[in-house]
């Protein structure tokens, strides 16, 4: 399978990438900026990067738009349980409605 083009927009930005499904892209934004906060030593921009998490991600295919709903957590308390900063993803009911074709 071929990677395609999708957008992530966590309302604060848009960003431009590659992947090869929807939750995918989503899953691999969102881990990557898991790892950030779990290599930043300064407790005080671990506060401001914790409290800028996104809690809604859209990802904008060319056609679909799928849309989640991300609960954070600083310490897992279900399957992972002592990780730190462990997210879910829960995709919402709106999720696979076309798109309007303006991106902007």
């Amino acid at each position: 399978m071929a990677k395609r083009q999708f957008t992530i927009d966590t309302g604060n930005e848009r960003i431009p990438v590659e992947g090869h499904a929807h939750r995918n892209v989503a899953v691999k934004y969102l881990m990557r900026r898991r790892r950030s906060l779990l290599g930043t030593k300064d407790p005080q921009r671990l506060d401001v990067l914790y409290s800028s998490l996104p809690t809604n991600i859209k990802i904008i295919g060319k056609q679909l738009t799928h849309e989640y709903k991300v609960s954070w957590e600083r310490v897992g308390s279900s399957d992972f349980q002592g990780s730190r900063f462990v997210f879910t993803m829960n995709q919402l009911q709106n999720a696979g409605q076309d798109l309007p074709s303006q991106l902007t």
